[in-house]
């Protein structure tokens, strides 16, 4: 439901803006890095490992951010071994903090899952160590203060691990608060950058705030509106944030429901025509290098 509210809250906020003042003059056509990807356990059976992987490939994906319910997705999507080079898809895992969906509202105070994720961490993949955790939502901000919240933040930090979390921008502080460096190293991918509609200028002082903070950008309200030209180009505000800050968005699919698999590619064609409507350099880093300088991919893959 609350990424249903999203979709419409777009769409009210693209139509009360009256269209924007750029219409880009080509799809971007570069690599994509999709940094929000879920492979969950429903999405198995319907949609094997050459159905996705083909998704991928015939979208230009070559890199993913995997993380699953359970991690059982993301294993396999890391020992898919040739089928991943073949579709030239480089997987990047993140343990997800959610065995069942029971996790999901309890997870920031179950022992149990520190020690789930400290196993996962030891385990790996076969191909090589995980390089973070998440997704995991807060519904509520404070609970961001809870104990194991607390220690997977300081576990990140220490370690130098990403963090893919889905929370609002009250969250974000809380989170960063518990961290060691105070969220000043903390490398935290924001997805969706900001739940409930967080303004542009409150993203802008918040990745002012914290140099490592990252936003993805699937679901955002008001980031496109309607153009006369072509299906959507960045609403002005945001337009101006991707420019003024290049280096720190990404792009994802959220693969969270069966539904969002059938719809893969045009999602990813979206996001080509509103990329299309930064200068080259930045959408390449958007597309593409943010998410591959994040996982030490190459820049040119």
């Amino acid at each position: 439901m609350q990424k249903l509210f999203f979709s419409l809250r777009l769409v009210t906020l693209c139509l009360g803006m009256g269209g924007a003042a750029h219409a880009q003059a080509t799809d971007y056509t570069g690599p994509l890095f999709d940094a929000h990807l879920h492979y969950n356990v429903e999405a198995q059976q319907p949609h094997p490992i050459p159905d996705v992987l083909s998704r991928m490939q015939r979208s230009g994906v070559r890199a993913i951010v995997a993380n699953s319910r359970p991690n059982d997705g993301t294993r396999a999507l890391a020992q898919a071994g040739t089928q991943t080079q073949d579709a030239g898809v480089t997987v990047v895992p993140l343990v997800r903090l959610y065995r069942n969906r029971e996790d999901y509202s309890s997870w920031f105070q179950d022992p149990t899952i520190f020690e789930m994720v400290l196993a996962e961490l030891a385990r790996g993949t076969a191909v090589g160590p995980y390089r973070g955790f998440g997704e995991f939502h807060l519904y509520d901000s404070a609970n961001a203060r809870g104990k194991v919240a607390q220690q997977l933040m300081a576990l990140a930090d220490q370690r130098g691990l990403v963090v893919l979390a889905h929370v609002d921008d009250v969250a974000i502080d809380l989170l960063m608060a518990a961290t060691p460096s105070a969220g000043k190293t903390t490398r935290l991918i924001w997805a969706h950058t900001g739940i409930g509609g967080a303004s542009a200028e409150r993203v802008r002082s918040l990745l002012a705030k914290y140099p490592a903070l990252m936003g993805e950008l699937s679901y955002r309200p008001g980031l496109t509106c309607p153009s006369a030209q072509s299906g959507a180009v960045l609403c002005p505000e945001w337009r101006a944030l991707l420019l003024e800050y290049p280096d720190r968005f990404l792009v994802g699919s959220d693969t969270w429901i069966n539904q969002r698999w059938q719809y893969y590619e045009a999602q990813m064609q979206e996001y080509r025509g509103w990329l299309g409507d930064l200068p080259p350099s930045v959408a390449s880093k958007v597309g593409w290098e943010n998410g591959a300088r994040l996982f030490g991919l190459p820049l040119s893959p």
